[in-house]
């Protein structure tokens, strides 16, 4: 049996290791070698999400729109706000490479591997989305500063509330569905040690004692 093209066929891989074991006490070196590098290649991984998942929680704690008293301020920084839309923009789109990244990957053929791309698409969805109410909340602050009509303050500054928390909901539904990729992840992880294990303990296992030199 052929050992190893995805993280799914880890299974197969101990299979053949085990059975290999029953005639010598050691793994193969390609069974090793081969069930090693999925391993790493989804450990970076994981580490690519916690940190893109930081990222994204540590934007939704500061960009604020609201001052300390919880209201609109009377001028809100459309420069600022428009900043917040770029910057939202560039982690949409570092989301949306990890997303394209791992679909385009041999490991999101398997089931596993397409739990994790639900969850990464998920984020590439909100995070677009994140960017685009962004973008319409600076559009409304800059309105607003140009605005001559009286009933213009109050709509704009509603309209700015509303996009500006949508858009850090999204960011922080965003971060979750990183989050749940990496679960599926660290569990993918867990099973393959699961099945890989009992190969390692059985090559420590003695070999049974060989006959006595008494006779009946």
């Amino acid at each position: 049996m052929a050992c190893g093209k995805s993280p799914d066929d880890l299974s197969s891989c101990s299979t053949s290791c085990t059975a290999t074991n029953s005639r010598s006490s050691t793994q193969t070196p390609a069974c090793t070698e081969k069930a090693r590098a999925p391993r790493g290649d989804t450990v970076r991984l994981i580490g690519a999400l916690d940190a893109l998942k930081d990222k994204l929680l540590s934007a939704v704690e500061e960009w604020q729109l609201l001052d300390e008293s919880g209201r609109v301020p009377a001028a809100p920084s459309y420069t600022e706000l428009f900043q917040h839309a770029a910057d939202a923009q560039d982690l949409s789109r570092d989301v949306v490479r990890m997303a394209a990244g791992f679909a385009r990957s041999p490991h999101s053929a398997n089931r596993a591997g397409q739990d994790v791309l639900a969850h990464l698409t998920a984020a590439a969805t909100m995070s677009s989305r994140a960017a685009q109410h962004f973008t319409e909340t600076a559009e409304s602050a800059f309105c607003l500063s140009r605005s001559s009509k009286p009933t213009a303050p109050y709509y704009l500054a509603n309209r700015m509330v509303i996009d500006h928390a949508s858009a850090r909901a999204c960011l922080r539904r965003t971060s979750e569905s990183l989050r749940d990729a990496a679960k599926e992840l660290n569990d993918h992880l867990g099973f393959h040690r699961f099945f890989l294990a009992p190969s390692h303990r059985e090559s420590t296992v003695p070999p049974p004692p060989g006959p006595s030199g008494r006779h009946r």
